[in-house]
């Protein structure tokens, strides 16, 4: 009783990162990947503490080489690094901690052989020795948003997938979430940039269905910072729709006119300003470092959202080629007396 998911903002014990450890995905970025992975662990371990989980002793021998000396390696079966999606979701009754299970179908069955990311979430849970209660939904951790105070933002896009909750209908959906975190509403848009969308161009195919830490981010209690796009941009609309939506249901909206990205191969890939990491006393965020003079701006804008934190970049070319950037590969486990 009394359980809320709190905001990423609230004071963490730790932060849980995965090292990247699939050839097969990640083909020659592996060790660009790794080397990015290992940045954002280090960075986040000047404020917090930090566990590193790998699939293996050879991959946690790597990444004992790449990572600051008190950062934890832990060895567990696992699938993939996007530990955000599949990693614990945690509520806290305020002195108390639980970890919520929900279900990870591999980002609406696109990928095959991950069924031991379905189950890792729980396994760490378990070894920090938090309870967990599962939830009969199928959710990615980077498909919600929340102020801590018991508003939700998602996707129906994502959540609503014929691939992902096809059996239940979104009232079920949110009464679910919301008996799970401690919910009091949850506001639905309809869907999420383009660019997780499928690829019909030299768009990025990020393949998450609208995944809401791409383009939307609070900032405080019912206060956001939203995507802008120009008017030609294939987002504009969307997100012009979503700032009604916010905006009807009681949330400030301030829009963000900024997207970090960068050319590879000949198409185009995004590393989202607003998927970064808020951790005790520092933001991380990625950058993709192709543009200074905008990178600059995005950061100095996100400086005066989060006074009295550090705001630290962290240059990302391989995770964005594989689908996710900062946020997308932390998460946080909150603090308790």
């Amino acid at each position: 009783m009394g359980f809320r998911m709190p905001a990423e903002w609230a004071p963490h014990a730790r932060t849980i990162i995965g090292w990247p450890c699939r050839p097969d995905a990640w083909g020659d970025t592996l060790e660009q990947g790794r080397a990015e992975f290992a940045t954002i662990a280090n960075a986040i371990a000047a404020f917090e503490p930090v566990t590193m989980v790998c699939a293996s002793e050879a991959d946690a021998e790597g990444a004992r080489a790449a990572l600051r000396g008190d950062i934890t390696v832990t060895i567990h079966p696992m699938d993939g690094a996007w530990l955000r999606d599949n990693g614990p979701v945690y509520v806290t009754d305020g002195a108390r901690r639980e970890a919520r299970h929900f279900r990870f179908n591999a980002w609406g069955e696109r990928h095959a052989k991950r069924d031991r990311d379905a189950a890792l979430g729980a396994a760490l849970a378990r070894e920090l020795g938090d309870p967990v209660v599962p939830v009969d939904v199928v959710l990615e951790g980077g498909a919600i948003a929340t102020d801590g105070a018991g508003t939700l933002v998602t996707t129906e896009g994502c959540l609503m997938h014929p691939n992902r909750n096809w059996q239940i209908d979104r009232d079920e959906v949110t009464s679910r979430l919301s008996a799970a975190l401690g919910l009091e509403r949850v506001v639905w848009l309809p869907q999420g940039l383009a660019e997780d969308q499928v690829r019909e161009d030299d768009r990025m195919y990020y393949g998450t269905d609208g995944h809401i830490d791409l383009f939307c981010a609070f900032t405080g209690e019912k206060r956001v910072l939203l995507l802008e796009a120009p008017g030609d941009d294939p987002n504009a609309g969307a997100l012009a729709e979503a700032r009604g939506q916010l905006e009807a249901a009681g949330i400030a909206v301030t829009g963000f006119p900024f997207m970090s990205g960068f050319e590879a191969g000949g198409h185009r890939f995004i590393a989202p300003y607003l998927n970064f990491y808020v951790c005790n006393g520092a933001v991380i965020v990625p950058v993709a470092g192709a543009e200074p003079d905008k990178d600059r701006e995005a950061l100095a804008t996100l400086a005066r959202h989060w006074p009295g934190r550090e705001i630290v970049p962290v240059t990302m070319h391989a995770g964005p080629m594989q689908g996710g950037a900062v946020h997308c590969a932390t998460q946080q486990v909150p603090a308790v007396p």
